[in-house]
């Protein structure tokens, strides 16, 4: 399996399915299944025993997206962006944004 382009935290823009044209920030990464968890996205109900506090329920909580329908935005660009990478000076690899070409790690 390939690396992912994604890290927890980034900005992405959801390209196909469902929620298609919405923005949210990685909460998790599933790397075996190829996707994603997308904050305040793809909402699913999970149907929770209640434990020993008592809480139980039906819970709504976010669902995953596979990795292939959402893509890394760009904070200049402000749109979805292909990914890129560039070896700096002091040897370090980063990301940058095929469109215009800003460095997107920190």
């Amino acid at each position: 399996m390939r690396g992912s382009r994604l890290k927890k935290d980034d900005m992405v823009a959801v390209v196909a399915g469902k929620e298609k044209g919405k923005t949210g920030k990685v909460l998790n990464i599933i790397k075996k299944r190829n996707r994603v968890v997308v904050e305040k996205l793809n909402f699913i109900k999970k149907h929770q025993k209640p434990d020993a506090q008592g809480k139980g329920g039906i819970i709504e909580k976010e669902g995953s997206v596979h990795i292939s329908n959402v893509m890394l935005m760009c904070n200049k660009c402000n749109a979805g962006i292909r990914v890129g990478y560039r070896i700096l000076d002091d040897g370090k690899k980063v990301r940058v944004c095929k469109r215009c070409d800003e460095i997107l790690d920190d």
